[in-house]
């Protein structure tokens, strides 16, 4: 008798997928030109968010005209320790200091040289002085301090984002689809008549799964790495703590697709209720825009979401170096998750 039939039923699930092209170029490929196309995407109009100092004079003329540049937000929420800790971890762009004296002197501490935002400043001082100070001095002056940080990049927001969405739509449709078609093909009527337990099943496909989840996560990470200069804080060591944590997005967005090829008896029925699933994920959990973008009445409903606790875990370990343990707002909220799909997708199985 096999002492490990999970390991079983994975080896030959894994053989069968290895023998389907589709599976394997669906699984491996598609996720790499996805980084690809996005990593090579230039923001042609980047936007800024940018702590006002507590010693900041906000009643002034220059900040008013610095407070209505649309590409810069202002945060007003942060003490003077989190405004350093915020920047040296790349969460904003600059810390603001605003004198309350003409002519003002503004001093924007940043961990980059910040060409575009300078150039937004300037501009904002040129327009006061054109407009109200035509044959003066100019009403203020610039100067920029670098402090110690990360260099925030384009590509540090969205890899994560592409990990979880290339993980979000394999483990959804794929086991959906699995086991819809192992239970019409009568495999698992079959298999009711051996001693293996539902749990077991599951657990083999989501082992087979596991292999095709590895080799896309190198990939898409070393892609992401190499060619887009991703963050990885700690090196391997932040890696092998990506490709630890993101085991939970694995089960719980399989356990999903389980659920539902067990509750429907249609095939096609299957595609319309997944993505009645995933839609909602891509859209609201931060994939490809801040969550800090939607109004506050939906943020609630986003933060709740298991590919947001997942995205926003995978981020804070690559760029903040943040260690799995540090996190038990996300790691709460992923294992909570897994618990309650873990069991429905067991009671939801289905022999025949």
């Amino acid at each position: 008798m096999n002492r490990f039939p999970a390991l079983t039923l994975a080896r030959y699930s894994l053989l069968a997928t290895l023998r389907s092209p589709t599976s394997v170029v669906f699984s491996l490929l598609f996720p790499v030109i996805f980084i690809v196309v996005f990593g090579s995407m230039v923001d042609q109009t980047p936007t800024f968010k940018v702590a006002v100092a507590p010693d900041c004079d906000t009643n002034n003329v220059v900040f008013k005209a610095i407070e209505a540049i649309p590409s810069i937000t202002l945060v007003r929420d942060l003490t003077s320790a989190g405004q350093a800790e915020a920047l040296r971890k790349g969460r904003i762009s600059a810390v603001l200091h605003v004198t309350g004296s003409a002519p003002y002197d503004i001093r924007l501490d940043v961990t980059q040289t910040p060409d575009y935002l300078d150039m937004l400043l300037h501009e904002a001082i040129r327009g006061i002085d054109a407009r109200a100070f035509p044959q003066n001095p100019s009403v203020a002056r610039l100067e920029v301090t670098l402090v110690a940080g990360r260099t925030y990049r384009q590509i540090d927001f969205i890899l994560p984002g592409q990990l979880g969405f290339s993980l979000l739509m394999a483990g959804v449709f794929g086991s959906s689809f699995l086991l819809f078609n192992l239970r019409q093909s009568l495999v698992l009527k079959r298999m009711r008549a051996t001693p293996v337990r539902r749990r077991t099943i599951i657990a083999g496909e989501m082992l087979s799964r596991l292999f095709f989840h590895i080799i896309g996560f190198i990939l898409m990470v070393a892609l992401g790495y190499f060619a887009f200069h991703f963050t990885l804080v700690n090196g391997m060591a932040t890696f092998g703590e990506m490709l630890l944590y993101s085991l939970f997005g694995l089960g719980i967005f399989m356990g999903i697709g389980f659920i539902i090829s067990g509750t429907l008896q249609n095939e096609s029925s299957i595609s319309p209720v997944a993505n009645t699933v995933v839609l909602p994920q891509i859209l609201l959990c931060g994939l490809f825009f801040p969550i800090e973008s939607y109004p506050h009445w939906l943020r609630g409903f986003c933060d709740i979401l298991p590919l947001t606790f997942f995205v926003d875990g995978l981020r804070k370990i690559a760029f903040e170096g943040t260690h799995i343990w540090q996190m038990p707002a996300q790691v709460g909220g992923l294992i909570l998750w897994t618990i309650a799909i873990g069991a429905w997708s067991i009671k939801a199985f289905k022999w025949e």
